[in-house]
C-alpha cells in the first residue's frame, strides 16, 4: 500500500481535512458466461485477449469520513491546494 504524504480537503463538505477512506482499486480481469455469470476465465493484466481493454481509471479513490462524498483522489488534493490555510 503506498503511503499517502499529500494533504486532502473535502471538495463537497470543505470542513474535512482529517477523516478519510482510501479505496485502492484493483481491477480484476474476467470472462464471464453470459447467461450464469459465472467467471470463465480470469486474465492477468500482461495477457488479456484482444477485446479486453485494460482498465484506465484511477488507482485510489477517496471517501470523506465526515460527508460521505467519494471521488478520486486529485480532486481531494486540488481543494486541498486551493485552500491552504
Amino acid at each position: 500500500m503506498k503511503k499517502v504524504t499529500t494533504p486532502y480537503l473535502c471538495p463537497a463538505c470543505k470542513s474535512n481535512r482529517t477523516r478519510f477512506a482510501i479505496i485502492e482499486q484493483v481491477p480484476r480481469y474476467v470472462k464471464m458466461d453470459p447467461q450464469s455469470g459465472e467467471i470463465v476465465e480470469e486474465y492477468s493484466s500482461g495477457t488479456l485477449d484482444a477485446f479486453h481493454l485494460p482498465y484506465q481509471g484511477s488507482v485510489r479513490r477517496i471517501q470523506c469520513g465526515a460527508c460521505g462524498l467519494t471521488e478520486d483522489e486529485q480532486t481531494f488534493i486540488a481543494m486541498a491546494n486551493n485552500y491552504k490555510r
